[in-house]
């Protein structure tokens, strides 16, 4: 056996693996979430084919919370469209006469998926990959949408902690989604060993997978609000319970 042959099958498996790392989607997406108001019949998102050398098409659809398919209430269209190099369209979710259905006192979390389907090409040895984006899609009930007022003082602030045992407790008294994405014992400090990302449901409470020796009494959590923007917030402690400390949290994120 020759030293070629021997490590072709590593040398192609090594060639895919860098192919995929280093790809980047032609199909781009102008958010990373989307908020559907239900005073609203649609929302429209743009997307652009990167990609000044060749069409692609765009495939949307939508998920619920468990991951399966769905086609009601909310429906994408139009499902699959063309985009020619470097040009722009959009794609739209819309409501069917079943949103009127979803509970009216919270939201409703679904997935927005987008896949990138490239041309055939008819080139010998040619690995062909198709990105795909999934982001957050949340209904906001009509009921709910917070006023200009209410966007000053953000409901997140509204997030208590509580101790059990050696952990924190995140309580959600809201009727919203909340994300947090770092969780750290100061400003300064790194995340917190043991936390992972969740998202708590609204009127609803989650256990932070730090501890609270890791997290200490002025803990700081970041969340991650309407726009993709990622704000802090510093937690004071006493007694067990931690609330929002609104003048220790960052006003420059």
């Amino acid at each position: 056996m020759t030293f070629t042959t021997r490590f072709a099958p590593f040398a192609i498996a090594l060639l895919a693996f860098c192919l995929i790392n280093t790809a980047k989607a032609a199909i781009g997406l102008d958010r990373t979430r989307v908020v559907f108001e239900g005073s609203k019949d649609a929302v429209s998102m743009n997307i652009i084919n990167n990609n000044t050398q060749l069409p692609y098409l765009a495939q949307g659809w939508i998920e619920d919370e468990q991951g399966n398919k769905i086609s009601t209430p909310l429906t994408v269209l139009p499902p699959v469209q063309r985009l020619e190099p470097g040009k722009q369209s959009q794609v739209k979710v819309q409501a069917l006469p079943a949103a009127k259905l979803l509970p009216q006192d919270r939201e409703s979390v679904y997935y927005f998926n987008l896949r990138e389907i490239p041309p055939r090409t008819d080139k010998a040895n040619t690995l062909q990959i198709a990105l795909q984006t999934r982001i957050k899609l949340f209904y906001r009930p009509a009921s709910i949408i917070p006023t200009q007022q209410e966007r000053s003082n953000p409901w997140q602030e509204k997030l208590t902690l509580t101790r059990v045992g050696d952990r924190y407790q995140v309580n959600n008294p809201t009727p919203y989604f909340v994300t947090l994405v770092d969780a750290r014992r100061s400003k300064e400090a790194k995340t917190a060993s043991g936390f992972e990302p969740l998202m708590v449901s609204p009127k609803d409470s989650l256990m932070l997978g730090a501890s609270v020796a890791e997290l200490g009494i002025t803990p700081y959590l970041t969340y991650v609000n309407d726009y993709g923007g990622r704000p802090t917030l510093a937690f004071s402690c006493a007694a067990g319970t931690c609330k929002v400390d609104l003048q220790a949290s960052p006003s420059d994120e």
